[in-house]
């Protein structure tokens, strides 16, 4: 298991304070970010569950704030982040999408969050990986 993904793991154990997704996959990175968790906590809090709208998923949103403070910032990789994620979602970007269908298929929504923030951490180390960042 990687350095992140363990990181992920972690700060997903976490009760109080709580960390919503977006967090939770930034603060995965901080350490080679030199950035202080503190910060990331701050940074990422309004845009959890979807912005707090329910609209796009934190964890999208986090990754996209990890290539870019890792100096990734052209718009194939942003897009094939956004279709990757649907692809494996069903076509689903939203937060309360993803969380009604969920539901409905009976599963608890934290561990379905935290295989969304695993899943992102994975994705996003490796495309830091393939671009030399890390």
């Amino acid at each position: 298991m990687s350095k992140y993904l363990e990181r992920a793991k972690e700060i997903r154990a976490i009760v109080e304070p709580h960390h919503n997704c977006t967090q939770s996959v930034l603060m995965s990175f901080t350490q080679s970010l030199n950035l202080d968790d503190q910060t990331a906590f701050k940074l990422a809090v309004a845009f959890g569950g979807g912005m707090k709208s329910g609209i796009t998923c934190g964890v999208i949103t986090g990754g996209l704030m990890v290539l870019g403070l890792f100096d990734v910032d052209d718009p194939a990789t942003t897009q094939k982040l956004v279709k990757d994620f649907q692809g494996r979602h069903s076509d689903m970007l939203n937060c309360a999408d993803l969380l009604r269908v969920n539901a409905a298929n009976g599963g608890q929504r934290k561990p379905h969050c935290d295989a969304l923030v695993y899943e992102m951490v994975e994705y996003v180390e490796n495309i830091l990986k393939e671009r030399g960042k890390i």
